[in-house]
């Protein structure tokens, strides 16, 4: 268990770290200095070393890192983030986040690398059912179904929809077994057995293999639909509709849904390696879009309040971003602890 604990900080750890690097590489390609980038939360155990005038320290608390640029919060320092142009402190306060959803992006299209994905164009028989029109044409599970009557049977809605067009009557099937072509007639039942379908048989896809560069596209999707879900999920906990799987969770849970991805719970089938990819995943994910949320103390809250000098031209008064931050830091510090305590309440539920 002790080594799971510690797998699981360090892979906290290293998206949190991601995060900061993001927030870091903007300040470097905007000429902001940086004065610390920390690996850990203070207090410090050591500077490491110090590189073009940014300190590299480690500390104590070793669920996550920051990054401390020069003047965050003063606009009076020359040269510092605060006394930058409204564009480049966005760019540093959306950098964070937009590292970790290309994160999630390189995620997905390893895992979709891994495990391929179905061809959909292409329909196989998994099973047939004993004694059903299927069974008694002759087809058998491993055929390919090439087409029925004259329609090339290249998706599931065209297969199943030819089927039902034509209950009671008889239809052609072409199939291929064994790289050889074939061609049976039977006619699908009006009211067959239930979960027998009209002719018998059970559907399936080859999996299609994919090099990373073709799973690509496939990421960049499933990095936008799970973001957009992660975006519901304020509004879902507020109307009290949210799914009690999905709910947010503190640092217990988190560790839970980690061991269960270890033992392949979270998408089962597949080895250990794609479920902890996936709770990869899902931390990113999170981290991202979660920072951008219009909160104070987020990175989102940040942009909030550079947007009315960007528009108009007038800067909020530091000290009221000041204090509003802080009610911000409390907020989230509060919400944190309140998801903590449900963990051990209300445990999370995999699969």
């Amino acid at each position: 268990m002790l080594v799971n604990i510690l797998q699981f900080i360090g892979v906290l750890a290293s998206m949190i770290i991601l995060h900061e690097l993001g927030h870091f590489i903007a300040c470097r390609l905007f000429g902001v200095p940086v004065e610390e980038f920390g690996i850990g939360f203070p207090p410090r155990i050591t500077r490491m070393f110090t590189l073009r005038g940014t300190d590299y320290t480690l500390n104590w608390i070793p669920l996550g890192g920051f990054v401390r640029p020069l003047g965050e919060a003063q606009p009076e320092v020359e040269g510092g983030l605060a006394a930058s142009k409204p564009l480049v402190r966005i760019g540093v306060y959306i950098a964070g986040p937009l590292m970790n959803l290309l994160a999630a992006i390189v995620l997905y299209a390893v895992i979709f690398s891994r495990l391929g994905v179905p061809d959909t164009t292409v329909i196989q028989i998994q099973e047939v059912v004993q004694d059903s029109p299927a069974a008694q044409a002759g087809l058998q599970a491993g055929d390919t179904v090439v087409s029925i009557n004259d329609l090339e049977a290249n998706s599931y809605e065209n297969l199943r929809g030819e089927i039902y067009a034509h209950l009671g009557e008889e239809i052609t099937i072409t199939y291929q077994r064994d790289g050889e072509l074939g061609q049976v007639s039977l006619v699908p039942r009006e009211n067959p057995p239930e979960n027998e379908g009209a002719i018998g048989i059970l559907m399936t896809s080859p999996i299609q293999e994919l090099n990373w560069f073709q799973a690509l596209p496939l990421a960049v999707s499933a990095t936008g639909q799970h973001s957009v879900a992660v975006m519901k999920l304020p509004g879902q906990l507020i109307r009290g509709s949210a799914d009690s799987a999905g709910r947010p969770v503190g640092y217990k849970g988190m560790y839970d849904i980690y061991a269960g991805a270890k033992e392949g719970q979270l998408l089962p089938g597949t080895s250990a390696e794609i479920n902890v990819l996936l709770f990869l995943v899902s931390i990113t994910v999170s981290l991202g879009v979660l920072n951008l949320l219009p909160i104070p103390a987020l990175d989102g809250g940040r942009i909030l309040f550079v947007l009315p000098e960007l528009i108009i031209g007038r800067r909020v008064s530091q000290q009221v971003q000041n204090v509003v931050n802080a009610v911000g830091f409390i907020s989230v510090i509060l919400l944190l602890i309140y998801f903590n305590i449900l963990d051990f309440t209300s445990p999370v539920q995999l699969p």
